[in-house]
C-alpha cells in the first residue's frame, strides 16, 4: 500500500508533525495532506505496524476500515471549508459534501451520526465557532468581517451561534481571553 489514511489531523501543524515524523522514520513520501499519508514506494505491514507505533502517542491513528475512512473525509473537508480565506458556500453543507465526497449525503449523515455522536450539522458549527474563537483573539478583524469571512447571515447570528456553544458573548470572550494575557504577562 503507499496510501495511509490518518484519524485526527485537522491542521497545517499535523501536517509538519506526520511529515517530519515520516521523515526520521526514513520514509519518502509523495504527499502528506489533512487525513493521508502518500509513500513514494508500498509500505509492508511491518512499516505500518512501525508507523502507528509511532504516531498513537502524537494522537494520530492509521484508520482501517471503510466506514472510519468516509468518517475522517467528511472531518476533513469540513475542516479544509472552513480554514478557507473566505467562506463562500453558495450551496448547502449537505450539496457540498455530496459533491466532494461522491456520495449521497443520507449516507453521510448516517454513518457520521452514528460514530461521532453529533451530526455533521453540529461538528460544523463547532469547527466554525473554532475559527470564530481563533479571529477573535488574532484581533484584526471586527465581528462584522468575521461573519462575512465565516458565511454568517448577520452578526446577530453569529453572536447567537457564538453563545450558544461557548456560553460567552463574542466580545466578552475577547475580553476575558484580553484579560487572561495580561495576568500571564504580569
Amino acid at each position: 500500500m503507499k496510501i495511509l489514511r490518518i484519524k485526527n489531523m485537522v491542521c497545517p501543524r499535523c501536517i509538519m508533525v506526520i511529515e517530519k515524523t515520516m521523515e526520521e522514520l526514513g520514509f519518502e513520501l509523495n504527499d502528506v495532506d489533512l487525513g493521508i499519508i502518500e509513500f513514494h514506494e508500498p509500505i509492508t505491514l511491518e512499516d505500518r505496524n512501525k508507523i502507528e507505533k509511532v504516531i498513537k502517542p502524537l494522537g494520530f491513528e492509521i484508520l482501517s476500515d471503510k466506514k472510519s475512512m468516509l468518517v475522517e473525509r467528511i472531518k476533513t473537508q469540513i475542516i479544509e471549508l472552513v480554514s478557507k480565506d473566505v467562506n463562500d458556500l453558495t450551496i448547502t453543507l449537505s450539496e457540498y459534501l455530496s459533491s466532494k465526497l461522491q456520495v449521497e449525503y443520507h449516507t453521510l449523515s448516517q454513518l457520521f451520526s452514528q460514530q461521532e455522536s453529533q451530526t455533521i450539522e453540529q461538528y460544523y458549527i463547532l469547527q466554525k465557532i473554532e475559527k470564530v474563537k481563533e479571529l477573535l483573539v488574532y484581533d484584526e478583524l471586527t465581528l462584522s468581517e468575521i461573519a462575512y469571512k465565516m458565511n454568517y447571515s448577520s452578526v446577530g447570528h453569529l453572536s447567537n451561534q457564538f453563545k450558544k456553544v461557548t456560553g460567552l458573548a463574542p466580545t466578552h470572550f475577547k475580553e476575558v481571553k484580553q484579560q487572561k494575557e495580561q495576568l500571564v504577562s504580569k
